[in-house]
């Protein structure tokens, strides 16, 4: 195959800075070819050829939209046998497919790479620590939930919201759940100051978690009725929200999101998550 020899032939010739890894996902990705991408990617005759956080970051964000998560830990533990060097972006997919995946396997696999980051020094994106909380609070690691959301630096998110109200529900604690609800509806009226907003579908588990206590029952209610007005209540899931690509995407990775359906199979293309 063409592709082996032209790696085997240049293995020693660089191109000043270029990298051609990243070209090639990113040509994987206009043709929908993330399988064969993720064989190449971990093929020992082209050691060196992918030698670059970017491309395997492409791959895992490829193999994350399409749904393939199993297939995206795998070219993540490639990486990192690979011993080559996170970047925000990698521990962003990282954690998401971990949370995907929804596993004591992946959550594992989670802390650990979290720990081994925070060790290093790394700085952890707000958007990455956000899918490791998610994913303690799925597993049922509620302290563990709670040790990470304390760290998340400036947790002023529709996200941080509401994994905020996830944790007090796990936690039980039912009269803080109401009080951070009166809260919201009670703060700055003005429309130049941001309002939090919550989840539907976690207004809904509150509910069901003060439905035996009448009093907090009627508050809540009460609450929810006025946050429905205020517009402070969005029909997105706590899961859509994670997943969702803002709008202010890096310069870097507009490629990634430029299609909204395959132009091999025509068929819709969910966003892109890489991105902060």
């Amino acid at each position: 195959m063409g592709f082996f020899r032209y790696h085997a032939e240049n293995r020693n010739i660089t191109l000043g800075e270029y990298k051609f890894g990243p070209l090639f996902m990113r040509l994987c990705y206009e043709l929908d070819l993330e399988d064969s991408a993720v064989e190449l990617i971990k093929d020992q005759h082209l050691r060196g050829f992918f030698s670059d956080s970017t491309s395997f970051n492409i791959l895992m964000d490829m193999l994350f939209i399409k749904g393939k998560y199993k297939s995206a830990l795998e070219v993540l533990i490639e990486m990192k046998n690979q011993d080559l060097k996170f970047n925000k972006d990698t521990y962003v997919l990282a954690f998401a497919i971990c949370y995907k995946l929804n596993s004591p396997e992946s959550f594992q696999i989670c802390t650990t790479l979290r720990e081994e980051a925070l060790i290093k020094g790394e700085i952890l994106s707000r958007r990455a620590s956000c899918f490791a909380v998610a994913l303690a609070l799925n597993q049922n690691q509620l302290a563990k939930a709670i040790s990470i959301f304390s760290q998340i630096m400036n947790p002023e998110s529709i996200i941080c919201t509401n994994l905020n109200i996830m944790i007090h529900i796990q936690s039980n604690t039912l009269k803080t759940l109401i009080d951070i609800l009166k809260d919201a509806t009670e703060g700055n009226l003005s429309r130049f100051v941001k309002r939090h907003v919550f989840s539907e579908e976690v207004l809904v588990k509150v509910r069901e978690k003060v439905k035996d206590v009448p009093a907090l029952l009627a508050k809540f209610d009460e609450l929810n009725k006025k946050l429905h007005i205020s517009g402070q209540v969005t029909t997105y899931t706590l899961d859509a929200l994670l997943c969702h690509t803002p709008s202010d995407r890096q310069p870097h990775t507009v490629l990634l999101n430029k299609r909204t359906v395959s132009r091999r199979t025509f068929q819709p293309l969910s966003q892109s998550l890489w991105a902060e």
